[in-house]
């Protein structure tokens, strides 16, 4: 494998036996995949911290959601995969927040403009609103007939009300889907939920919780929460990446042979990390990566890639 898999010119890469060279990418790298359906299909790489496994075992048996807060990068999303993964809850459950996140979008849609089209072109039976109900990522888990993990991801992001409104749900274990509601039925509705599967509602459009979810809520620090918020979650901060850690991540997700061959660059930016929290564990991992991988750039390269990959996260 060679390092210029693009060279500038516009023409074809072709290696000697005529491979072109977008079937010479390499795969996604571990650092990077995340379940998308099913079961997990490898097995997440993770430094556990001290103390982790305790706050996430507190948070099984107190059935509370884990909240998990450190810098960027930091691996706080790795975690449910591993969890996921361990317990054998399938595939994880995803919300990402805005600043425009809304509690209804975390429990369903619904396409009204869809079924208004639907109406006019198609059979009564195709019309059906249900059709046109989709869960979110917490009202699936809700939904659920096992227990599921969701990921509610840089919740600091959220507005001030959210988070409250989040585990009110969960605790009262129980929402309204007011379309499905209006449309009272004698059988129970099926619906489509964020992972694509079928889930039923009860008759009355009531979801009603039938197991307490896995829940990750995951904060860059961004905001503060209120106390109620708080009392209600398993807190757990992330340390800091010193150089032993760093070192064992990059040997987990790359090799040990890597971590040894890089030591000086890992411990530079071990350093760097210590005075701002404007850097991210996966820019070491990804300039490791390429660097020790077959198709290492040459002296030059390399020191360019130093400067793309370990800036500061800051500015353009």
């Amino acid at each position: 494998m060679t390092w210029e898999l693009f060279s500038g010119t516009g023409d074809p890469q072709r290696d000697e036996s005529g491979q072109p060279a977008w079937e010479r990418i390499p795969p996604l790298r571990s650092w990077r995949q995340r379940s998308t359906g099913g079961e997990l299909p490898w097995k997440p790489v993770f430094d556990m911290p001290d103390g982790l496994a305790d706050a996430v075992n507190a948070a099984l048996h107190l059935r509370r959601p884990l909240l998990l807060s450190g810098s960027p990068g930091s691996g706080k999303s790795t975690l449910v995969d591993l969890v996921a993964a361990e317990l054998e809850l399938g595939a994880v459950l995803r919300w990402h927040i805005t600043s425009r996140a809304t509690l209804a979008e975390g429990l369903f849609e619904y396409d009204a403009l869809g079924r208004l089209h639907a109406t006019q072109v198609s059979e009564q039976a195709e019309a059906a609103v249900e059709n046109f109900v989709t869960l979110g990522p917490l009202g699936t888990a809700l939904a659920a007939g096992q227990v599921r993990a969701v990921l509610v991801d840089e919740i600091d992001k959220s507005d001030l009300d959210l988070p409250g409104d989040l585990l009110n749900v969960m605790e009262n274990g129980e929402f309204t889907i007011p379309v499905l509601a209006r449309a009272r039925s004698d059988q129970p509705f099926t619906v489509t939920g964020a992972d694509g599967a079928q889930y039923q509602v009860d008759a009355d459009g009531v979801v009603r919780r039938r197991h307490f979810p896995v829940i990750v809520f995951t904060s860059n620090g961004e905001r503060a929460f209120s106390p109620p918020f708080l009392r209600r979650c398993v807190r757990f901060a992330m340390p800091q990446a010193g150089k032993d850690r760093l070192t064992r991540i990059v040997a987990a997700h790359l090799s040990s042979a890597a971590a040894t061959d890089e030591e000086k660059a890992i411990a530079e930016f071990a350093e760097r990390l210590r005075k701002t929290d404007r850097l991210a564990i996966n820019q070491i991992l990804e300039f490791v990566y390429l660097v020790t991988s077959d198709a290492a750039p040459n002296s030059e390269s390399r020191a360019r890639l130093a400067e793309i990959l370990l800036r500061e996260l800051g500015g353009t």
